[in-house]
This record gives C-alpha cells, sequence and structure tokens, in this order.
C-alpha cells in the first residue's frame, strides 16, 4: 500500500476521495499547530476539478459527496477548535512555541476586534493560517457560543461551497485541465494569500512606528548621560 502524504492534496484525493476532503478541512479549522501543515484551498479546488466529467473522462469524485463531507468539516472542525480554546483558555494559546502560530493568533484577535465577531469569522475562513488559530482563539476570548456556531457555520459552508464549486465549473467547462492541476493549485495558493498582503504591511507599518517611538525615549537619555 502507498503512503499517504496527508500535505498533497492529490495524495489525499487518490487514496480516500470524499471522506480525505472531511477528514482534512476538519483539521485545519480548528486542530491549532496540526492544522498549518494541512491544505485546505488548495484540496477543496482540485477536488471540484476531480468531480467534473467529460466524453473521455468520467468524474473521480462524486460532486454532492464532496460538497457534504467539505461543509461538515469545516463546521464540525471550527466547533472543535471553539471548544479547545474554550476550554484551554488563553494559556493553550501561550504555550504555542512557532512563530506562526502566534503571529495568527494574534492577527486572529486583532481581526475579531476590528470587524466583530460575526464578519471576522466568515472574513477569517478565507484566510490561510489564520482560520486554523481563529475558533480556538473565539473560545478563549469567550465570543458567544450561539455567536458563534451560526457564523462560523456560515463561514465555514461559503468557503468550502464557493472552492469545491469553482474547481466543478473549470473542470466542466476546460477539457483536461485535470492535466494542470498543479499550477491551478499554485495559483490558489498565490490567491489565497492576497488577503494577508495588507496585515502584513500594517504590521511592519506598526513595528517601524514602535521603533521609532522607542529611539525617541531614548535619545535624551543619551544626551543626558553624555553630560
Amino acid at each position: 500500500m502507498t503512503a499517504v502524504n496527508p500535505m498533497d492534496s492529490a495524495s489525499v484525493l487518490a487514496a480516500f476521495g470524499a471522506l480525505g476532503v472531511l477528514a482534512v478541512v476538519f483539521a485545519e479549522s480548528g486542530l491549532l499547530v496540526v492544522g498549518f501543515f494541512l491544505p485546505g484551498d488548495t484540496l477543496l479546488f482540485p477536488a471540484g476539478v476531480l468531480c467534473a466529467g467529460s466524453a473521455q473522462q468520467p468524474p473521480r469524485l462524486a460532486l454532492w459527496q464532496v460538497l457534504v463531507c467539505a461543509a461538515v468539516g469545516a463546521v464540525a472542525g471550527g466547533q472543535t477548535g471553539y471548544l479547545i480554546g474554550r476550554h484551554g483558555g488563553r494559556a493553550l494559546l501561550a504555550r504555542t512555541s512557532g512563530s506562526r502560530v502566534r503571529d495568527a493568533v494574534a492577527r486572529a484577535e486583532r481581526l475579531l476586534a476590528r470587524y466583530g465577531h460575526g464578519k471576522a469569522l466568515v472574513i477569517g475562513r478565507f484566510v490561510p493560517l489564520l482560520r486554523t488559530v481563529l475558533h480556538p482563539v473565539a473560545g478563549a476570548l469567550g465570543v458567544p457560543a450561539r455567536t458563534f456556531t451560526l457564523w462560523q457555520a456560515v463561514g465555514g459552508v461559503l468557503w468550502t461551497q464557493t472552492l469545491v464549486l469553482a474547481g466543478y465549473t473549470l473542470g466542466a467547462s476546460v477539457p483536461r485541465i485535470d492535466e494542470y492541476l498543479l499550477p491551478l493549485v499554485t495559483l490558489v495558493v498565490v490567491l489565497s494569500l492576497l488577503p494577508l498582503v495588507p496585515e502584513a504591511r500594517r504590521a511592519r507599518r506598526e513595528r517601524q512606528k514602535r521603533q521609532e517611538r522607542q529611539e525617541q525615549r531614548e535619545r535624551p537619555e543619551d544626551r543626558d548621560s553624555a553630560r
């Protein structure tokens, strides 16, 4: 039996089909740290492509199964992440050692504070890395359970169905598109990272301002010591 690479969408889809989509989306939506290393966008879009058939190639996956499994995985994973954060609290988030995780936690907190619970939970679903920590952070910050459940479900369904159906539409309209899955996956990765660009610029400006304020505070001390 060939080993399955859980970080390779083609390997997961070939081995487990729609159930692989459910498992990976579940983990990426709520299992802190583990979800960082799993494909999300780059799994859903190719899965949709493989649901489209042609005269030469029948569908390799059933569209309805992929849609249902993706939605279930997203909603169940988000709810699990919330419960982890609710019971583990900030202590759990503070114990995360990776800088990428800590940065994502800080972004999740800023997103919730800036946009409010509902809008942040929907927007966060479409941002890689952020969607993995957003739900535990919401639990740790005490977002009301009803509010969280409603909006994380809306965000999870929108995210999964949009990507799967986009892949299906492209696969049904472009012959032999499955032969170009690697470039398509690369394009999906690039597009999914675009929402991080403004946040990265904003964080850089904030660091520069803090550094300038620190330098301004240190200058009078330097003059006093020189005297």
